[in-house]
Parts: C-alpha cells; sequence; structure tokens
C-alpha cells in the first residue's frame, strides 16, 4: 500500500453499491454507523442501474412494479439523511485484518489509492465484482490503462486529445456527448446504426454528426495501432469488410461487463463454487467483523431476491453495532414509533 495515502477512518466499508449495498447503508444508519461504499461501477445502483434499470420488477413490497433505475434512485432518496459516502469506478484489491477477533478492524486498499479502516465490512457485491469486457481486438493490453480505457476517471485526461469511443451502450453515448466539449475530436464506432441508448442522447449525437462536430463510424474495431502503450489510431472494419485507420490518442471501449469474484477470492474467507456461505442469524461470514449480504451468499434455503437481501441487512447490522459500539447496549427500535430514529431520518 501506498504510505502516502491518508488512511480514511469510518465505522462501515461497504463493497458493492447496488440496492442490497444501499439498502445496508439505512439499516447501519439507524444504528449511529457511518458507511463509506465502494463501487467498480462509475455509479450507483449494479446491476439495476447497469444492465437493466429500464425493466421492471414485480417482487419489491409495497411497489406492485417499479423498473431498477427507478428502486435505485427511491433508495437513494431513502439513505440520504445517512449522508454516505461513495468511491464509484474502484475496485477493493487488498484487505488486511488489524484488529482481534473480538475488536475487528480491517484496512482496505482501492486499485484508485484509496486506503480506508473500518470496524466492519459489509459484501454486497452481487455476483462479484464487475469486470469491463475487453474489446476483440489482439494486442490491446499493452495499451491498457495508457490510451486504452474501459472507463473515465478524469475528465481532463481526454482534453484536446482525439478520442474514439466504441459501443452503442448509455455509456458510450454518455461519454460521447460528455467529452465533445473537451476533447479535439470524438469518432464513434459501432457495428450497426442503432443504438441501446436512451433516445434523447442518440438523437443529441446525431444531431452532432449531422453538424459534422463529431464523427461516427459503422464499423468494428479490427486493430490497434502505436508504440509504447500510446496509441496512434485504430484499423476499423465496415460492413463490406474493408479496413480502414481513424488517427485517435485515447480509446474508450464500452462492450458490457462480466461478472468474476475478483480479489475477494484472497481474503480468506470460506468460499463454496464462488459464493459465501454465511450464518443466518447474523450474515456474517468465518472472518469476524466481516459480513455478506445478497446474491454473493449462500446458505440452506437462500433465495436470489433483493428483498431477501434487504432483510440480511437489517440482521447484519444488529451484530455490526456490537463491534461499532462494544460497551453500548442495542436497543431495538420501530421506526413508526421512535423519535430518535424518526429525528435521524429528519421526519421527527
Amino acid at each position: 500500500m501506498n504510505a502516502m495515502s491518508e488512511v480514511i477512518k469510518t465505522d462501515a466499508i461497504i463493497i458493492g453499491a447496488g440496492p442490497v449495498g444501499l439498502f445496508a447503508v439505512f439499516e447501519l444508519g439507524l444504528h449511529d454507523i457511518k458507511a463509506h461504499l465502494i463501487d467498480i461501477l462509475p455509479k450507483i445502483g449494479g446491476q439495476c442501474a447497469e444492465l437493466y434499470p429500464e425493466k421492471p420488477i414485480y417482487d419489491i413490497p409495497g411497489y406492485p412494479v417499479i423498473t431498477g433505475q427507478a428502486l435505485v434512485d427511491a433508495l437513494s432518496k431513502q439513505i440520504h439523511p445517512f449522508q454516505p459516502t461513495f468511491h464509484l469506478g474502484e475496485m477493493v484489491e487488498r484487505l488486511e485484518v488489524l484488529g482481534a477477533p473480538e475488536r475487528p478492524l480491517f484496512r482496505l486498499a482501492t486499485d484508485a489509492g484509496a486506503i480506508l479502516e473500518a470496524k466492519v465490512v459489509v459484501i454486497a457485491a452481487g455476483g462479484g465484482s464487475f469486470q469491463p469486457k475487453r474489446p476483440p481486438t489482439p494486442g490491446v493490453e499493452p495499451y491498457e490503462g495508457k490510451s486504452v480505457f474501459y472507463s473515465v476517471r478524469k475528465i481532463d485526461h481526454f482534453r484536446g486529445r482525439r478520442v474514439v469511443i466504441a459501443g452503442g451502450g448509455d455509456s458510450a453515448l454518455d461519454w460521447a456527448l460528455n467529452l465533445y466539449p473537451v476533447a479535439r475530436r470524438i469518432t464513434l464506432v459501432h457495428r450497426r446504426d442503432e443504438f441501446r441508448a436512451a433516445p434523447h442522447s442518440v438523437n443529441a449525437m446525431r444531431a452532432l454528426v449531422a453538424e459534422k462536430k463529431m464523427d461516427l463510424a459503422i464499423a468494428q474495431l479490427a486493430g490497434l495501432k502505436g508504440a509504447g502503450g500510446q496509441l496512434s489510431a485504430v484499423t476499423l472494419r465496415g460492413a463490406d469488410q474493408a479496413t480502414f485507420d481513424v488517427e485517435c490518442d485515447d480509446l474508450l471501449a464500452f462492450y458490457g461487463l462480466t461478472m468474476k469474484l475478483g480479489p475477494i477470492a484472497d481474503w480468506g474467507l470460506n468460499l463454496h463454487e464462488n459464493l459465501i456461505p454465511t450464518d443466518t442469524e447474523k450474515f456474517e461470514t468465518n472472518v469476524p467483523g466481516i459480513f455478506a449480504v445478497g446474491d454473493i451468499i449462500t446458505y440452506p434455503g437462500k433465495l436470489k431476491l433483493i428483498l431477501s437481501g434487504f432483510h440480511e441487512a437489517a440482521l447484519a447490522a444488529q451484530k455490526a453495532h456490537r463491534y461499532v459500539y462494544p460497551d453500548r447496549k442495542l436497543l431495538f427500535q420501530y421506526t413508526t414509533s421512535s423519535t430518535s430514529l424518526q429525528r435521524k431520518l429528519g421526519v421527527s
């Protein structure tokens, strides 16, 4: 770890900012437990926001039907009183156990250089961490992190540069529009002239193309050119199978995501078929102070439902309180009748 990085200290670290991770903020917050959330995606919501934001969900209590994005928006509003801190577009690379089992303390480092310490860790990583799919182009590895990227962390990096963006979904269109005022030239590449992105984004892109302020290539990536990890051009193949080069300094590739367990597999947790076994009393793992909730866990009778994850987060928060406040008695209260809880929620 980078000794020069300032250590961020908090009560709890939640790995995963999907619906279950977000609701864990609420349950922890009721017990005065402050949380930081880490997610490899650039926005909150996990699968709901990234894979099916418009897909209707029919089994969330109180909502006969709600879209994935609407559920994320509602959860975000619900946890607002607890002011969680998000570390988005980051992946936990390392975890150290510093404290004794009865007084646990954990230090985590992300691939963005952040170092956090907390008394409890809640893994709410769904099926694991989302990993970007590489473009189907040989020899991409030497360019990764230098001139080939799968997310945007610093917009300023692209200032005045020629950027090729490959993909046809919301991420590709959003970044084409967001980087257009910054980059020297944007070229959007997609294999067909139909897009999966929001209609208003597609219309805005087409307007810029019509005004010759942005380029659109209906083609597929066929090769990369450059030296020392720095691109000079990408080779594209059109529908007629003819190839042509587009000069560029950077390539942003948005080909979707795959789910992998990632570094979690190296944290000393008992694993069963890439899932984390927990008890059903407090949803704690074999490592005291590390809890796991949601689709990433397994136990007899486990159902991979969002509502099941909500239940698991509520019970995990009860035991987490004992670690964060070992000298404070936990008093069970109902939000409907507890004025202290209502004050925390800002509704008193």
